[in-house]
């Protein structure tokens, strides 16, 4: 009886192992459109796991599943459909277009909805429009591809990019959006010194933060637009919100293993810089300098080697003078004469060549219980200036794993280490490019500049402030000294990563518990040399010559969330979804700076006890920020026609006071999907949605109570301006109306969105009477208005089975206007820059006006000084000469596709804006331009003195309404620039349209691959800021600035744009 029963169950136990394997197989399969074009990037995924893949190139798949379990296949654009395995082995599916209903997008906290359902404007980037042309910061990527987002970029190495959604909202605070990345609000924050946001000389751009997410590991990027989008956000809502999802593991066919390599060079867009005028030299006039070079006793002629200016005598060939490379025994040319020309190598010649290499390789794959992903990215470039390098390492880890049926634990975790070395000097002085555009003698060779640098290595300038033999120079250095001695450098050590626990408690409700981190350590070390032209630097900024100072940085946020998702159907025409949640925010920030007064004692040596002088006391700051928030949030479905959203977020404060610290922000939307109560085949979708939200911007660290500053130079110092104990912080209020639609089977689509915003309680500081013992008042006055109008259109003109065309077009309108501003002001400075402009909040006006000198005018008419042919100025500088802000923006997207060979090229478009260029201001005023030597009315060279047919007439009329016909002299300086026309010349229209990005891709097909090791193979050719199809800014680039923040519409020694070429190879293993 035991051996029959043994028998049987040994049977069994060999049935129930058969039964099993028999059960799990690998399924393939094609994934294709309704046309029969492969689709690529489909996911595949068994229900109820998360074990998943995803379709090749050619839309193959392969996936291991079991008898009887269901796979799901999603793609945007596209329905979604459920499959159930059977007996066969290959399942090909047919996606049907028209899935807009059911297109899921990441919204706030992390929480995915249906788009349908959305009420507010939200726009979606694909990580690969976001990764395809290579950067060293992924925000300049989003330009054009989303309406209603203004992406301002300048050509600093590793520079800051502002990035603000729907105009300013604040007058003073923060205005850039916020960044999440998985969930976890991450730092965008910009630790420049304020003086270089106002041009001031001898500072640097050390970028923004975000700049560190690795575009390769995006996966999408949805835009949250407005204050309804973002105000589960709370009192950092204000500015709008950019959702990052990154990349999660999936299973692969194959190892699961990508490989991208990529290389981009960059060559000098010649429109974004100097054209010189090659007729004459060094000097402020027509004249020379006598000086006895060789010691005979007798004056030799001597180039203008004093002068920073080429408004000096004609070129002449046959003349043979003395010049700066005639004074120096370590020159070729010590004590011998050269040709009296223009130099051969002009500045153009001092940029280098700049290279950017990426690489990265990824592992991604998916388990029984779980999945996983990690990656690994260095970025090396080399930039525009001698001496100037970028490194990256960006090292990322995400996993998820179910831990039971009903618990299911995730997490990511990303190391950045970030190293700079020689970032371009910004603003007026001690600027290398500002020399080159404003006080330049273009007899001056870069390449003799450079040799005798490296001959030496001591500070020989072709300014010296004598003819002496290693004579300092008097206003500019050598420019390789100031890149090679003169050079900063910095790095950032940085940790983001989050953990979360979700647990299903019922098939409609889970709670789900995260902790989430950003942290970073920043040192930022800074130096001159000494022997080098005395500049403001240091704590104290006082003259020295040489120097050094070092900033370190450390800043970290913390978040806690615990939240309950609700979603269950109260009938079948009754569907509801909830939020109940709670977020416990920390912010942490500390940095000190310290410096050397007085210059450095031993030359080379950088450190703080090489100071010559007592070491100023350090600029300390440690802020601790904590803000405690409850939310809600519900959304109902009717019939899946109309859906209707209401939230609500109580957020309470440190920074306010302790009984008036919590503030709460509302938010209610509604759409209605009209499409579905229409019976034509012509429209595909079509909604309308409507929303209002009030949303805040948080009151700042340490304006409560007046602090002091103890044991300074001066003993214990009172503050300037006086705190608020009843601060508020500042609210925006919004509505939105918007309609989505589209026809032909999604062949055509658009979006339209208005909205209107206004701002209130905005943080200013006020002027007060001096009596009180402060010069300023901090008060809670103010509004800010912004309305718009959004257009995202869509289309696929031409779709066959070889063959598509997809084009994108984004277009936005946003006026913004200073509606109040505390009582008795009607202009609240916000910067002040040399040139004489200021960027002003004007009661009335826009935000962000320049104001400055303008011409008199008479009837429309410039008036003229009959006296000397010179325009006449205003007597004062408030006068409105331009606004910063577009009138309009727009994006065109173009994707062409046939068979395995994809070409994109996207136009970016700025109608509009204002900006000064100091370029301009000085380097016309000192002869460098070609504009200021050319051919008059006469015929002859304007520069020629007027008895010898030179100058010209102004166009104008003189005092009592008579046309000019006085002409001025041009033969010495002050005919042009600063020292004969008021700052209105030099405002220039920002208007701009750009051929921004490039890219040919050809994605080799899956039968080449068959007998090999890999699974996927691509090449791409790149390129951007290939063309500047239009501008009127001349010498430069319209989009260059200082860095980001709320001061724009200001040029001063920028470097010139780049047109970068890049190649890139994708391998899958």
């Amino acid at each position: 009886m035991k051996t029959k029963f043994s028998g049987i169950l040994t049977l069994l136990l060999v049935l129930v192992v058969q039964l099993a394997f028999a059960q799990e197989k690998t399924i393939s399969g094609m994934v294709t459109d309704d046309t029969g074009l492969p689709l690529p990037g489909v996911n595949i995924i068994i229900k109820g796991t998360s074990t998943g893949t995803q379709s090749d190139f050619d839309g193959n798949y392969t996936i291991d599943a079991a008898v009887g379990q269901t796979l799901v296949y999603s793609y945007v654009g596209f329905e979604t459909q459920e499959i159930a395995v059977g007996a066969s082995n290959k399942i090909d599916v047919t996606m049907q277009a028209g899935s807009v209903l059911d297109e899921v997008v990441v919204t706030a906290l992390g929480v995915s909805r249906e788009k349908q359902s959305l009420g507010y404007s939200t726009q979606q980037v694909e990580g690969e429009d976001i990764s395809t042309v290579k950067g060293n910061n992924f925000t300049n990527a989003l330009s054009g591809k989303v309406s209603g987002l203004q992406i301002r970029r300048n050509n600093n190495l590793g520079g800051s990019t502002n990035v603000v959604i729907r105009g300013n909202t604040s007058l003073t605070g923060d205005n850039q959006a916020l960044f999440v990345v998985d969930g976890v609000p991450i730092s965008n924050r910009n630790t420049n010194d304020a003086a270089q946001t106002q041009a001031r000389g001898n500072y640097y751009d050390y970028g923004n933060a975000a700049s560190d997410i690795n575009p390769d590991d995006i996966e999408s990027i949805n835009v949250l637009k407005g204050a309804a989008a973002s105000a589960l956000y709370g009192s950092r809502a204000a500015n709008g919100v950019i959702i990052i999802t990154t990349k999660k593991g999936k299973k692969s066919k194959g190892l699961g293993v990508t490989i991208n390599s990529n290389a981009t060079v960059g060559f000098v867009d010649k429109s974004t810089f100097a054209e010189y005028q090659t007729q004459y030299g060094p000097g402020y006039g027509d004249y020379f300098t006598f000086e006895d070079i060789n010691g005979d006793g007798i004056d030799d002629q001597v180039e203008n080697y004093v002068d920073d200016a080429s408004y000096g005598p004609a070129f002449d060939p046959n003349l043979f003078i003395y010049q700066w490379d005639s004074f120096d025994p370590s020159s070729p040319n010590y004590l011998k004469k050269s040709a009296y020309v223009a130099a051969e190598n002009g500045p153009l010649t001092f940029f280098e060549t700049p290279i950017t290499l990426t690489n990265s390789i990824s592992i991604s794959n998916g388990l029984e219980n779980g999945s996983y992903r990690m990656s690994y990215t260095k970025l090396d470039q080399s930039g525009l200036l001698p001496n100037s390098t970028l490194d990256r390492h960006n090292f990322i880890f995400s996993g998820t794993y179910d831990v039971s049926e009903k618990l299911t634990a995730s997490g990511f975790a990303n190391y950045i280490k970030t190293d700079a070395l020689g970032r371009n000097s910004t603003g007026y002085s001690d600027n290398v490019v500002g020399n080159f555009k404003q006080w330049w003698a273009v007899s001056t060779d870069i390449k003799q500049q450079r040799d005798i640098y490296f001959a030496t290595r001591r500070n020989v300038s072709w300014n010296p402030g004598t003819s002496e033999p290693g004579a300092a120079p008097i206003y500019w250095d050598n420019p390789y000294w100031t890149r090679y001695e003169n050079y900063q450098n910095d790095g950032r050590s940085r940790f983001i990563g989050n953990f979360e626990l979700n647990y299903e408690l019922a098939e409609w409700v889970n709670v789900t518990g995260r902790v989430s981190t950003d942290t970073y350590n920043e040192n930022q070390e800074e130096r001159r040399a000494v022997g080098s032209v005395a500049t403001s630097f240091g704590v104290a900024r006082g003259n020295v010559d040489s120097g050094y100072l070092r900033r370190d940085i450390t800043a970290t946020e913390t978040n806690y969330d615990l939240m309950f998702n609700f979603d269950a159907d109260f009938s079948e025409s009754i569907s509801f979804a909830g939020i109940l949640g709670t977020n416990i925010r920390r912010n942490e920030f500390n940095s000190i700076t310290s410096s050397t007064a007085g210059g450095l004692v031993v030359p080379g040596l950088y450190s703080l006890q090489n100071s010559a002088s007592p070491l100023p006391n350090p600029v300390e700051r440690a802020e601790k920020i904590g803000v405690d928030g409850v939310y809600a949030s519900a959304s109902f479905g009717f019939g899946n026609v109309v859906f209707l959203d209401g939230t609500i977020r109580r957020d309470r404060f440190s920074t306010l006071p302790e009984d008036e610290s919590a503030f709460y922000y509302p938010s209610v939307s509604t759409s209605f999907v009209f499409s579905k109560l229409l019976n034509v085949n012509a429209i595909s979708f079509g909604k309308l949605r409507l929303n209002y939200a009030e949303v805040g911007n948080g009151a700042p660290f340490d304006r409560l109570v007046d602090t002091y500053t103890i044991n300074n130079d001066i003993g214990t110092s009172i503050p300037n301006v006086s705190n608020n104990p009843n601060l508020k912080p500042e609210t925006t209020k919004s509505y939105e109306a918007g309609l989505e639609m589209r026809f032909a089977n999604n062949r055509l689509g658009f979006d339209v969105a208005y909205y209107k915003s206004n701002s209130i309680d905005q943080i200013v500081t006020v002027p007060i009477s001096a009596a009180t013992g402060y010069t300023g008042k901090l008060l809670n006055a103010g509004e800010i208005e912004n309305t718009g109008i959004e257009v995202s259109l869509n289309a696929m003109p031409v779709k066959t089975d070889n063959f598509s065309w997809g084009l994108n077009v984004n277009w936005s309108q946003n006026d913004n206007e200073v509606v109040e501003l505390p009582d008795g002001i009607e202009t609240l400075q916000l910067g002040s820059f040399q040139g004489g402009v200021t960027i002003n909040a004007v009661k009335g006006e826009p935000y962000g006006v320049i104001y400055g000198q303008d011409y008199v005018y008479l009837n429309g008419e410039k008036v003229v000084n009959p006296d000397n042919g010179r325009y006449l100025k205003t007597p004062t500088s408030n006068n409105i000469l331009g606004d910063t802000n577009p009138d309009w923006l727009m994006g065109i997207s173009n994707t062409l596709t046939y068979k395995d060979l994809s070409f994109s090229f996207l136009i970016d478009i700025q109608e509009g804006g204002s900006l000064f260029s100091l370029d301009q201001y000085y380097g016309q005023a000192t002869g460098i331009y070609a504009n200021t030597a050319y051919i008059n009315d006469l015929g002859n060279p304007v520069r020629n003195p007027l008895d010898e047919g030179g100058g010209f007439i102004n166009p104008g009329v003189n005092p009592d309404g008579s046309t000019n016909t006085t002409r001025t002299d041009a033969n010495g300086f002050s005919a042009f620039g600063y020292a004969a026309l008021p700052a209105a010349e030099f405002v220039y229209d920002a208007s701009y349209i750009k051929l921004r990005q490039v890219s040919l891709t050809y994605n080799l097909p899956s039968k080449f691959l068959d007998n090999t090791f890999m699974t996927g193979l691509s090449f791409s050719v790149t390129g951007s800021n290939l063309w500047i199809i239009d501008k009127n800014l001349p010498y430069a680039d319209p989009e260059a600035g200082l860095s980001s923040g709320n001061l724009q519409g200001y040029v001063t020694g920028s470097l010139p744009t780049t047109q970068d070429y890049g190649f890139n190879i994708k391998a899958q293993f």
